[in-house]
């Protein structure tokens, strides 16, 4: 009985056996994807990570902090004290963006959810506009939505896809980072 308890024990904080390991099944979704329909589903630290209040009473502006790393983000920071601002882009993702507020919220801190196109200067200056609104300031700022496909050649490749992931991972970053930097205190992120 004991060894079985040791080895559950180990189990638990070994992280080599701690997580789901390869193979996983075979998954395709189509763009831009849930969490829901991963399997195994993602771990963002919600079950583990423990903040100490590093960032107590910051405001941070989070894209693409529905899933994946930005929902991480958005969990520890939470834990860590700051209020969020989660962009995501679709529809599809209100569940996703749901459930990143709920473990913000569990967390002690406020959550804005702002659903909308990034690729947009508009909907950019909006986003940043909500957050003085709301909170008068703006601490940090993670341009973290991003678009990737994958393709066997160049060729495979669409110029409006090329054009889109410019959009996306470097034209809205430019617009962010204009819209916020004037409400951003010296030293922010």
């Amino acid at each position: 009985m004991k060894k079985l308890k040791d080895e559950k024990k180990e189990a638990s904080q070994n992280p080599e056996v701690k997580y789901p390991r390869p193979p996983f099944p075979k998954q395709r979704q189509t763009y831009p994807g849930t969490e829901a329909a991963m399997n195994p589903l993602a771990d963002h630290g919600q079950h583990s990570y423990m903040g100490s209040g590093k960032l107590k009473g910051k405001k941070a502006i989070i894209t693409g902090g529905d899933s994946g790393i930005g929902k991480a983000v958005a969990i520890a920071f939470a834990r860590e004290g700051a209020d969020i601002l989660i962009s995501y882009l679709h529809d599809s993702e209100n569940e996703d963006a749901r459930d990143t507020a709920d473990l913000v919220k569990k967390a002690g801190q406020r959550c804005i959810l702002m659903k909308g196109d990034i690729t947009r200067e508009q909907h950019c200056q909006k986003i940043i506009d909500k957050a003085i609104k709301e909170w008068n300031q703006i601490d940090i700022l993670i341009n973290n939505a991003a678009f990737q496909m994958a393709r066997k050649s160049l060729q495979d490749i669409p110029s409006t896809e090329w054009l889109h992931t410019f959009a996306v991972n470097v034209h809205s970053m430019f617009y962010l980072c204009k819209a916020a930097v004037p409400h951003m205190p010296a030293g922010g992120l």
